[in-house]
């Protein structure tokens, strides 16, 4: 499956989708980050080949080669990605989604109508573009009125309610410390064990296996979230 992660506003989410939600739920595939400036999902622990946008015809074919593919077109970067689809003639043919993490702003719901306008114009078909609602807090429906009434009238893109990620604190604390969920939850240490068994280590220590029980325990609940989501995305 050969996936692009877009939206024309930053801070939607993107390279968090592609490095938490998508990669692992595809057999850890590649992920191309069409970046210049902001950071890729190399920063949070991900293996990350980086192409500019105005370098699609290198991007193509790399498209053209895979099984399975994320890229991760970056908000400095998408005006060329989508000069370059509309250059290559039916190039976006070659994704088989175009995933659009939308957040509840109305800057963020705007200009996600914009960018499922542009892509209508090319020619890219409804159920290929699948909308991912990110940091919900409340009700999709009561938070994201704007690109779903858009989404009814026109019929333009793909928005499934459950295709959701909830607000937490995890991916942020994750990028800090430049690990990924799926790195995280493999990690064999016993937090808890190491806490009961050595009490007299020092405060340092002990603070930082506490740490990681408690990120571990959240860790879970996400993951859960993220297999819904994922399932919700593509149904």
């Amino acid at each position: 499956m050969k996936i692009a992660v877009v939206n024309y506003t930053g801070t939607v989410g993107k390279t968090t989708v592609a490095t938490h939600l998508l990669a692992p739920r595809m057999g850890n595939a590649s992920i191309i980050a069409v970046e210049s400036i902001n950071e890729t999902a190399a920063g949070l622990g991900a293996t990350v080949e980086q192409i500019k946008g105005e370098r699609f015809k290198e991007l193509l074919g790399k498209l053209l080669v895979a099984d399975d593919l994320i890229v991760d077109v970056g908000a400095s970067n998408i005006e060329d990605f989508m000069g370059g689809m509309n250059k290559f003639d039916a190039s976006h043919a070659e994704f088989d989604y175009f995933v659009v993490p939308v957040t509840s702003g109305t800057k963020e719901q705007r200009e996600t109508v914009m960018l499922i306008q542009a892509l209508a114009g090319q020619g890219v078909p409804a159920e290929k573009i699948r909308l991912l609602f990110n940091r919900v807090e409340s009700s999709v429906e009561e938070s994201f009125g704007i690109v779903l009434k858009h989404i009814q009238k026109t019929q333009t893109a793909t928005a499934n309610p459950e295709a959701a990620i909830h607000e937490n604190e995890l991916f942020d604390v994750l990028a800090a410390k430049k690990i990924s969920i799926v790195k995280l939850l493999e990690d064999p240490k016993d937090y808890k064990a190491l806490l009961r068994d050595n009490k007299d280590a020092n405060e340092k220590q002990r603070a930082y296996w506490a740490d990681m029980f408690g990120l571990k325990a959240l860790a879970k609940g996400v993951n859960r979230n993220l297999d819904n989501a994922y399932a919700a995305l593509f149904a």
